[in-house]
């Protein structure tokens, strides 16, 4: 794995989208711990982009900040733009931008929320994929991690905006994985369930009663405990790492083995 941390070579290069708060920061936090200098989309936290974008730096890596909204697929083209114009490259690309459904079954369902998960979950990646994948190709290495969700595997109802925008990004993945193994690039989905963010708190509270305190569910999980964030990170830095070097074309959950 290039490393820039003793000047000989260039460093690697991740974008990450939603890398500002939650597991994306996280994400971003743990690839610069290992080494990466880190492209952080936000759609409109600036204070927590600009946050884990300082923390990245005390790390002795760069960060820089590109705020888009990823369900525009103009505004993924000009941010992926200002990112390969800032960085040169990027060789690892993590999409892990994403929202909610509201919760209501598919006949009192909005075609407009549909649409609107599936431009920020899978038409997002497609977009950026297409920027960034040229200049990938010529990286020593390169990596793509979709962040889909448990919920690509139980299709559980009341949530098909959801569930259908992350099986059109899971397809888009292993897709990739095929097309692009020949130029030495590695296409993977991480798939978390419930984890300790806005997100998986609005969640426990509105679906599994938690209240306002997402760890009341500690006990009811694996291992005695929600996940964390970090938990998920972890496993992407791996995935982008020379342990898994061998690694492609694979879909892990991150769940406790709860699914």
């Amino acid at each position: 794995m290039h490393d820039g941390g003793d000047g000989m070579h260039e460093p690697r290069v991740a974008l990450v989208t939603g890398g500002g708060r939650g597991i994306g920061a996280a994400i971003t936090l743990a690839l610069a711990a290992s080494g990466f200098d880190v492209a952080i989309n936000y759609r409109r936290d600036e204070n927590a982009a600009r946050h884990t974008a300082d923390l990245v730096r005390a790390q002795g890596r760069r960060a820089e900040i590109y705020a888009a909204s990823v369900d525009d697929a103009a505004a993924c083209v000009t941010m992926t733009d200002a990112v390969l114009a800032d960085f040169g490259y990027v060789d690892t690309f993590v999409h892990n931008a994403g929202i909610a459904s509201r919760g209501n079954a598919v006949v009192d369902t909005e075609p407009a929320e549909i649409e609107r998960l599936w431009r920020t979950h899978a038409f997002a990646a497609f977009t950026i994929a297409q920027q960034v994948l040229p200049g990938m190709r010529t990286r020593p290495r390169g990596d793509v991690v979709m962040i889909s969700s448990v919920a690509a595997s139980a299709m559980a109802g009341w949530s098909a905006p959801y569930n259908m925008a992350k099986a059109a990004l899971e397809a888009l993945a292993r897709t990739l994985a095929k097309e692009e193994r020949r130029h030495g690039i590695h296409v993977n989905v991480v798939a978390p369930g419930l984890v300790d963010t806005d997100m998986g708190r609005r969640l426990a509270k509105a679906v599994m009663g938690a209240g306002d305190d997402i760890h009341s569910l500690d006990e009811r999980m694996a291992f005695g405990h929600v996940c964390s964030p970090e938990e998920v990170a972890e496993v992407v830095a791996w995935l982008v790492s020379d342990a898994a070097r061998y690694v492609n074309d694979q879909r892990i959950q991150v769940d406790g083995g709860t699914f």
